[in-house]
C-alpha cells in the first residue's frame, strides 16, 4: 500500500543531517527570554519559523528572507505569494509569518479601541503605521467614529498597486450613514503623512 505524500506546507521529518546541533535552539530561546532585543532580525525569525518547521535547521532559510526582503517586518508583511514562492516556506509557515503581522495590529489597536480617538492621537497613529507602512500596495483606510469621537469601525475601503488606489466618496458616505458614524478618518499609506478627517453630519 502507498503512503500518501505529505500535505503542501506542512513539516516533513528531516533527516539527521538536517537537524540543527541540539543545544543551538535552546540556546536561542535562552537568549532571547533573557534579552529579546538583543538579537537580530535573522534570529527572531529564525525562533518564529523553528515553530513551523520543528524538524528543520531554519537559521539558512532565515537569513535568505531577510537578504530577500530586506529586514524582519518586510519578511512579515510581504504578500502571501511572495512568501510561499520562496524554497522551504510552505502554507504553515507561511501562516505563522502572517499571524505576528495581525498580532502586531490587533495589539497596537488596543489602545484606540472604546476610547475617544482624539484624545489618543500618537496611538492612532502608531497603530495606522503598524498596519499600513509596510504594506507592498496603496491602501484606503476608513476609521468611522460616533459622536463621542470613539472608533466604531476600522475597515479597508481600497487596495490599489505600488503606486495608485481609488477613493469612492459615494462609497464611504454609504458606509459611514449604514454604522450611523458622526465622522471618519481617512488614512492613505503613501501620500498623506498624517490621517485626514473628516466629519458627516
Amino acid at each position: 500500500m502507498t503512503a500518501d505524500p505529505p500535505l503542501p506546507g506542512l513539516a516533513e521529518t528531516a533527516s539527521p543531517a538536517d537537524k540543527p546541533h541540539k543545544g543551538h535552539r535552546e540556546r536561542l530561546r535562552k537568549r532571547f527570554l533573557e534579552a529579546p532585543g538583543a538579537l537580530p532580525d535573522y534570529e527572531i525569525l529564525e525562533l518564529l519559523l523553528a515553530t513551523a518547521i520543528p524538524q528543520k535547521d531554519v537559521k539558512p532559510l532565515a537569513k535568505d528572507l531577510i537578504r530577500r526582503f530586506g529586514s524582519f517586518a518586510d519578511v512579515i508583511t510581504a504578500d502571501r505569494e511572495e512568501l510561499t514562492g520562496v524554497d522551504g516556506v510552505g502554507e504553515v509557515a507561511c501562516v505563522a509569518l502572517k499571524l505576528v503581522r495581525e498580532a502586531a495590529i490587533r495589539l497596537a489597536r488596543a489602545p484606540v479601541l472604546n476610547a475617544p480617538v482624539i484624545s489618543s492621537w500618537d496611538a492612532l497613529l502608531d497603530y495606522c503605521r503598524t498596519a499600513m507602512a509596510t504594506l507592498p500596495t496603496e491602501q484606503f483606510r476608513l476609521l468611522f467614529l460616533d459622536r463621542k469621537n470613539t472608533l466604531i469601525a476600522d475597515e479597508v475601503q481600497q487596495t490599489g498597486t505600488v503606486d495608485h488606489t481609488p477613493l469612492y466618496p459615494r462609497e464611504v458616505v454609504k458606509r459611514a450613514l449604514a454604522l450611523h458614524a458622526s465622522a471618519v478618518i481617512l488614512v492613505h499609506n503613501r501620500t498623506c503623512r498624517r490621517p485626514i478627517s473628516h466629519s458627516i453630519q
